[in-house]
Parts: structure tokens; C-alpha cells; sequence
């Protein structure tokens, strides 16, 4: 299992304060809270100091500090302001994804080599950001963006390979802190937050009250007793990303893009563009049974500046998020380009969607609905898994490879469908034409093919046979009898990996035979009757007796032949 790569997370404290605060004025020592349904669901440090938490009545929270600032909870408007710091994390480092307003996270890697190590880089992000907006910031950094963010609440850099130690002795509610979704304070991810919170209570209850104690659970047991929310908040728990990373190649057809004639210049003309285009994304994704779950904003403006932002989220976007999250960045730009005093607006707009994922398990029914057998067919895959295991329930997938053994690439029931490992996109020189073989032995059976004299046919110079194929036998006993060919085809050549001392010298070789059933009948020109019992007998292929009326794939390697395939 590989391990997530180096994470550096840029974390705003109590964002949704901050960006209310500086629209309404209001002077930075001053206690101020958010409240939504008049609770509180993000208040100021000085707020914090006179006694304000989450989840406080208004009216409690007023009488505990009577000169209280209360804001009204307004993504868009978090959003809006939180532009400016993400264009300032841009100046000093490409490849800024925005998780939330308030926590944008990219790879480290390159920002540490050229700057000369993550510290560095820590450094220069918060000096950076708070000279370009005033904004105090902390930075994280370690190994997956679930560790980088608590990381980044605690100002660390966690060692590489740490992650896991570091989440260790962290108490369970940090799961609170999934993400892409900020607790209590987003709005279209309420059913998220209920469910983790939920999630919480459980675990508490059983006694696991630490990240590390729920990361000692065996991924059977949890996957037995609780849901796929669960499963993936116990990933996160043991330092792994929440999904395997996805090597799935993204279609060019799934990028939308609308012109936008005369040029967008109000928010309110932007927030219909978005909603549309978001519309046509989500149609363009369910034809090709995918979900979004990194979604690049591209905007060319009037004076021909390309500006681009990606949001990471969570969970795969709906629609109505989609349409959220391209409005929130189109009013970010918009507002930007008002306190710069910039003419114009936005000519074109168009979305793409950076990363995808299955949507399977997101397809509804007539009326929205998931489809109750759908439904029901995962929740029983689901059991199996937790009574089998998570590797004991798989899927087939196609794959990159030259064999019709290599090409099928099996992934856990749950897991994105996508092959791991060989890229079914690169050039496979030597590879199978179509149809491949309907079935394929776990391992290759051991075979014969002769001439017409009844010498042994080889591999000869530049990937030919020393002799055409006239009979085939299964088998190593040379004693066993042999099947005439009737047709045959190839060969296909197969290079192999010749740069790896370990691999067979040459690489291999396949050709395809069809075997007759009579040798007189094919002589005479006359296709044999078919056998009404030969669906009754036992399979002579897998029983290893004879090849007598198959369709093969011969595959010819260090010195053997074997059959690789069997066409029905």
C-alpha cells in the first residue's frame, strides 16, 4: 500500500470570523462569533477568552460577553475574501488547491527542493500571506492532506513517514476536521457533518476515544460493523488518504466552457453562468458514469489574463455544490478586479474536472433516489467484506499489458475502477489483438506445437517461428496425442522487459491455433457435426488432456510453449 505523498497545508484560524470581521469592519480585538440557527459555529480568540464555544445559544453566548460581535454564517463571503490569500500562496508556489475557505493545501516537494526545505517554505508562506493581506496563517506539513491539516492547526512539520505517530494520540473528534469540510460551517455539507459527528459519539461510547485506537481496529472489523463513512474516516485515522490515489485519465470531452457575450462584470450575471455551466459538467459526468472530486475554475478576462483555481472536496460534488464552489471563485475574481479598479470582466468561463471517480455508488434512481437494488447489492458487498476482508471482494478492471493475463487488474469492491500500476493508455508493442481469449488459466498449462514433420516449433531471429504450426499437444508427456491445426494465426512478438536482468532472456512470443476435431473431415473440406454431449463432457483444456476442437492462445517463453488463453 503506498504511502500519501508530502502535504503542505496553509491554514487561516477562524476564517469565517476573520472574513466577516473585515467586511463589516469591525477592529481585530473585538470579540466576534458566527452564528447559524443561533448557535455559535465559529467565534475569535478573544471571543474564545471570555468564556464563547461552538455550539453556544446566542443568548448564553451574549450574557457571557455582553459586547459580543455577531455575524451571520455566509460561505460566499468567505470565500470571497479568502481569494487574496490564495493568489498570495500562488506567487510562491504553483499547484494551490483551495479545500475550503480558510485551508488550501499543495504538494511540497516542489516548493521544499527549490527553496531549500519545508521550514523554508513555512517561513515564506507566512510572511508572504500576511504582507500581501494581513492575515495571520499557520502551515503544516506531512504525509497525506488529512495529517497536513491538524499539522497545520499545530504549526508542525511531521517528519516523513510520521503521520501515523502524529495522529496516534489525537482525540477522535479530529475526524471533525475531514477534509474538505469544516465543521458547522458548510452549509450544503450538513448531512456530511452529522453523519461524522454521529460516527464520534460511537466510537467514544465503545471506549475509542484516540485516532490510535481506532487505527488499531483491523480494516474487517470496521468495514463489519460500521458503513463506508466509517471505513474511510478509519483510513484517514492510520495516516493513508481516504481513496487510493487515481491514476484515471480524465476525457477531454468533460471540460465545459461558455462564452460569456458582453463580458460578465456582476456578481449576480456571474451566479447564473455558474449554475448553468455546472448543470452541463454534471450531465457530461453522469454519460460517462463519473463524479468530481477536484474541480478546476478556469475565467479568461477582457484584457486576455487566464486566471484558474481548483477546489478539492471531500465528497464527489453535486451539482448544487458545483454551482457553490464556481460562484464563490468567480465572485473572489470579480471583487478583486473591483478593488483594483479593473474595466471590464470575465469573457469566458469554463470548468474542468481535475480528478474523478466512479459514480456507481452515486447513481440514482427515477425520482433521485438511490436505486434500491443498487442499494442493496452494495450493502451486501460491503458484508461480505467485512466478514472476508477488504481484498477478498474484488473487481475487474482493464488494464495496461501484452498477455490477456496482464491486461485484467482486480481492485476491492468499493475502490475507484481504475487499473493500478501498468497505464492501459501507454504504447504496448507486441500486444493481443482483439477478441482476447474468453478464458484465462491461473497458471499456463503446459503445451507442444509441432511442424508438419513432427519437429518441435521454436522461436527463431526477429520474432518468427522456425516452422508453421501442424499439430498441438497438452501437456509434457511427449507421449500424449496431438491435435491437428486447423488455422492459425500471429506470431505476436513480445519484447518483454529487457532493461531487468531478471526477466526471460528475449521475452516471449504468442500465436493463435485453432485445433480441428477430425483431421479427415478438414481434409475433405467438411466442417464436423456437432456433438450434443460435448457441452456435458469434462473441459479437456482444463483437464489438461487435449487441445481436439479448441481455439487457443499459445504463448512460447523461455523455451516452452503454454496455453495463455482459450477462446469459446
Amino acid at each position: 500500500m503506498s504511502a500519501p505523498a508530502r502535504v503542505l497545508a496553509l491554514w487561516c484560524p477562524d476564517w469565517p470570523v476573520v472574513a466577516g470581521a473585515a467586511e463589516a469592519g469591525l477592529p481585530p480585538a473585538r470579540p466576534a462569533a458566527v452564528l447559524a440557527s443561533h448557535r455559535v459555529v465559529a467565534c475569535s480568540a478573544t471571543a474564545r477568552a471570555q468564556g464563547i464555544r461552538r455550539g453556544l445559544r446566542r443568548r448564553e453566548a451574549q450574557a457571557r460577553c455582553p459586547d459580543l460581535a455577531v455575524l451571520a454564517r455566509d460561505p460566499e463571503r468567505d470565500a470571497r475574501c479568502f481569494e487574496p490569500v490564495a493568489a498570495a500562496v500562488e506567487e510562491l508556489a504553483p499547484g494551490v488547491e483551495v479545500v475550503r475557505p480558510g485551508l488550501v493545501a499543495l504538494s511540497a516537494r516542489g516548493p521544499a527542493r527549490y527553496f531549500g526545505g519545508e521550514e523554508v517554505v513555512a517561513e515564506r508562506l507566512v510572511d508572504l500571506v500576511a504582507g500581501r493581506t494581513r492575515v495571520e496563517c499557520q502551515v503544516g506539513v506531512a504525509d497525506g492532506l488529512f495529517p497536513a491539516g491538524l499539522a497545520a492547526r499545530r504549526s508542525l512539520l511531521v517528519p516523513p513517514g510520521g503521520s501515523p505517530a502524529f495522529l496516534a494520540p489525537l482525540p477522535v473528534t479530529e475526524l471533525e476536521l475531514e477534509p474538505g469540510v469544516e465543521p458547522d460551517t458548510a452549509g450544503a455539507d450538513d448531512d456530511a457533518s452529522a453523519t461524522r459527528a454521529e460516527l464520534i459519539g460511537l466510537l467514544r461510547r465503545l471506549g475509542l476515544t484516540t485516532l490510535g485506537a481506532f487505527a488499531d481496529l483491523s480494516a474487517t472489523d470496521v468495514a463489519s460493523r460500521f458503513d463506508a463513512a466509517a471505513v474511510r474516516a478509519h483510513r484517514l485515522a492510520r495516516g493513508l488518504d481516504e481513496r487510493p490515489p487515481s491514476r484515471r485519465r480524465i476525457p477531454d470531452e468533460l471540460t465545459v466552457e461558455l462564452p460569456l457575450d458582453p463580458p460578465v462584470d456582476r456578481v449576480d450575471a456571474a451566479a447564473f453562468a455558474a449554475r448553468s455551466l455546472s448543470e452541463r459538467l454534471h450531465e457530461a459526468l453522469g454519460r460517462a458514469g463519473l463524479a468530481c472530486t477536484r474541480l478546476g475554475v478556469q475565467a479568461r478576462t477582457t484584457e486576455g489574463d487566464e486566471l484558474a483555481r481548483v477546489w478539492r472536496c471531500a465528497e464527489p460534488l453535486t451539482p448544487h455544490g458545483t454551482a457553490d464552489r464556481v460562484r464563490w471563485q468567480l465572485e473572489g475574481w470579480l471583487s478583486r478586479r473591483q478593488g483594483d479598479r479593473r474595466d471590464g470582466g470575465l469573457t469566458v468561463l469554463r470548468l474542468v474536472p481535475e480528478e474523478v471517480v466512479d459514480a456507481g455508488r452515486l447513481q440514482l434512481g427515477l425520482w433521485g433516489e438511490v436505486g434500491v437494488a443498487d442499494e442493496r447489492a452494495g450493502r451486501a458487498l460491503v458484508r461480505v467484506q467485512g466478514l472476508l476482508g477488504p481484498e477478498e471482494v474484488l473487481t475487474g478492471v482493464s488494464g495496461g499489458g501484452r498477455g490477456p493475463g496482464e491486461r485484467i487488474r482486480l481492485v476491492p469492491w468499493g475502490d475507484e475502477r481504475v487499473p493500478r500500476g501498468a497505464d492501459p493508455e501507454a504504447p504496448w508493442p507486441g500486444v493481443l489483438p482483439a477478441p482476447s481469449p474468453a478464458r484465462v488459466p491461473p497458471e499456463p498449462l503446459p503445451a507442444r506445437v509441432l511442424d508438419a514433420g513432427g519437429a518441435p516449433v521454436r522461436r527463431a531471429s526477429r520474432g518468427r517461428l522456425t516452422a508453421p504450426p501442424a499439430h498441438v499437444a497438452l501437456g509434457a508427456d511427449p507421449s500424449a496425442p496431438t491435435a491437428p491445426v486447423r488455422a492459425w494465426g500471429g506470431p505476436w512478438p513480445d519484447p518483454g522487459r529487457w532493461w531487468d536482468p531478471r526477466a526471460v532472456a528475449g521475452g516471449s512470443l504468442r500465436i493463435q491455433v485453432v485445433c480441428s476435431t477430425d483431421a479427415d473431415e478438414i481434409a475433405a473440406g467438411r466442417d464436423p457435426e456437432p456433438d450434443p454431449a460435448a457441452d456435458l463432457a469434462p473441459d479437456p483444456v482444463a483437464s489438461g488432456a487435449d487441445a481436439v476442437g479448441r481455439a487457443l492462445l499459445l504463448v512460447h517463453r523461455d523455451g516452452r510453449w503454454a496455453v495463455e488463453g482459450i477462446y469459446d
